[in-house]
């Protein structure tokens, strides 16, 4: 089988990225496209659209050598840098452990943008983590207690019966956080945004740091 993609094509033309419009500090860019993908996506909800602004890949080198990349969601950011949760026994969490260099990649289609962030990941602290697990809906908790994230499993029946044995265990009662599930914060090294021009002339600004001081420079597309 194959199928030859070469006809697949499209002209970027939504947006600019020019040096005499960017802050000293990535982070502010990001916030600001951040949020203008919201406005987006905003409008697209009230069309059905489901695409959700915080989604990203997570890409980490995992113990077999190879990187390995997944769509998670990002659910905090601030100075410090992006915060997600997960399973600290899957197979990310593992990686993480052994090799805490990591990459952030979003991509806002609507648009034509696209970031990179290279970092390193370590753990949030437990309160955090704690604080999270009870803001999220006793679904999603009960699911954290019931999945053995990445392991084998007999069949789908199995799964839904270890969610229902615990739906009656915490019925009315609090749902403590699986000792084995917490966050990530991954501290920034370097940015790269992307902004999508015609004739494949594409913008790209990097920042990385230097003595501290965020310093910017253009890449050839």
């Amino acid at each position: 089988m194959s199928k030859n993609l070469a006809n697949y094509r499209k002209n970027y033309i939504k947006g600019e990225l020019l040096e005499s419009e960017i802050p000293e500090n990535p982070l502010e860019l990001f916030q600001v496209w951040f949020e203008e993908m919201e406005m987006v996506l905003k409008y697209k909800r009230e069309k059905n659209d489901s695409t959700e602004v915080n989604t990203m890949t997570v890409a980490t080198i995992g113990l077999d050598g190879f990187p390995k990349s997944r769509i998670v969601l990002l659910k905090e950011f601030n100075s410090d840098g992006f915060i997600f949760y997960t399973n600290y026994t899957s197979e990310k969490g593992i990686a993480l452990a052994h090799n805490p260099n990591i990459c952030l990649s979003f991509f806002w289609a609507g648009l034509e943008r696209q970031v990179i962030i290279k970092g390193k990941a370590e753990k949030t602290s437990e309160e955090k983590a704690i604080e999270y697990f009870k803001s999220r809906p006793r679904g999603s908790q009960l699911g954290a207690l019931a999945s053995d994230q990445g392991s084998e499993i007999e069949s789908r029946e199995v799964l839904d019966d270890k969610l229902r044995e615990l739906e009656d265990t915490y019925k009315d009662k609090e749902i403590p956080k699986p000792e084995f599930w917490g966050g990530f914060l991954i501290r920034p090294e370097n940015y790269e945004f992307w902004q999508g021009r015609s004739n494949r002339l594409h913008d790209r600004i990097f920042y990385s740091k230097d003595q501290g001081n965020w310093q910017s420079k253009r890449l050839a597309p």
